[in-house]
């Protein structure tokens, strides 16, 4: 191996480990035993069937997003909107289940149309963020924001008011499904392999793309340099617009799964942080798909297992996201630490 390597592998083992000391002060402080801690966190993540089953089905929403935000990382763009593509994806969804369910159209179309629906919904609610940045002079982070605002409380009018249920809005959401409406799951369980196949596909679809299609190297070489890029011909804000768009459509497919898969109507929350979650995913991996799987896994594993800590020592749901977001930012600081090393030296 060569000396860089061993370089960057002790600057990434060196921050692990710094997070995991960091992580146990706090659980020390918080009164809880350290080791019993992390104990509980893997028990009550592969403890049961039942637990193995939610890991699943939080890492297939998780794959998407992160699969989306890798495109528009690629292209130098910070798409913090995609929680709200994500639920726009989920609204769209829903509506087009509404609109078709009493039809005489196969079950399976509907499922098909409604997720397509999704895909579209999303697509569209990241091109106004794109348009903003290109059009506008927008900052994509702020724009995507706000938009972030606007379809929550789009939502939320949608569950208490024309949608709501019979008679009376609820936090609950809309009214469920009929379950002939429902993506095929395995039986007795809540987890969809259609949903769980569709996510490994389009990571799988993403890396390649990324790894060396002439699209991929031109979207990384917008987000490089994309004046470098524009004078070589690439045409760059239309590559921005691309990435926005295929951002979108992979986070409106993940709002779809939500509601044909999981929940099976619209939610106020329906997005569940997965957007946000996608985006330390991508930070952590620095951005290469080929580790995007087993770390998005990781973090849904991180996230069933901390229940146990609110269960048996009290300690507030949010840990798993401090633990989440140390690792991101130790990872980021060391990778920064190491830039510099290797100039320095």
């Amino acid at each position: 191996m060569k000396k860089n390597s061993w370089i960057n592998v002790g600057f990434q083992v060196g921050a692990l480990v710094v997070a995991l000391l960091i992580t146990t002060l706090l659980l020390v402080a918080a009164g809880a035993p350290p080791l019993k801690a992390y104990a509980s966190i893997i028990s009550g993540a592969f403890g049961s069937s039942n637990n193995i089953e939610n890991i699943l089905i939080t890492w297939s929403p998780l794959l998407l997003t992160t699969a989306g935000v890798l495109i528009t990382f690629s292209a130098g763009l910070w798409n913090i909107g995609i929680e709200g593509q994500m639920t726009l994806g989920a609204i769209f969804a829903t509506g087009v289940l509404r609109a078709l369910q009493n039809t005489q159209l196969p079950p399976a179309l509907i499922i098909i149309l409604g997720i397509l629906a999704g895909v579209i919904g999303g697509a569209l609610w990241a091109a106004l963020a794109g348009a903003l940045k290109t059009f506008g002079g927008v900052n994509e982070i702020f724009g995507g924001l706000g938009l972030n605002f606007v379809s929550t409380a789009l939502t939320i009018y949608l569950v208490f008011g024309p949608w709501k249920r019979p008679g009376v809005g609820s936090m609950s959401g809309t009214q469920p499904f009929d379950e002939k409406l429902w993506l095929p799951s395995l039986p007795h369980t809540e987890l969809s392999l259609w949903a769980l196949g569709i996510s490994l596909l389009v990571i799988i679809a993403v890396y390649f793309m990324l790894r060396g299609t002439h699209l991929g190297l031109r979207l990384k070489a917008v987000g490089k340099n994309s004046k470098a890029a524009f004078l070589m011909g690439v045409p760059t804000w239309q590559y921005s617009m691309f990435a926005f768009l295929l951002c979108g459509a992979f986070a409106g497919l993940s709002g779809a799964i939500q509601v044909t898969s999981v929940y099976h109507r619209l939610l106020p929350n329906i997005s569940n942080g997965y957007g946000f979650l996608g985006l330390l995913v991508a930070m952590l991996i620095n951005y290469q798909a080929l580790w995007a799987a087993p770390i998005a896994f990781f973090f849904a594993a991180v996230n069933i297992g901390s229940v146990q800590l609110q269960i048996q020592y009290k300690l507030d749901s949010s840990f798993a996201g401090v633990l989440q977001d140390l690792l991101v930012l130790l990872v980021l600081l060391g990778e920064g630490a190491r830039q510099r090393f290797i100039k320095k030296g």
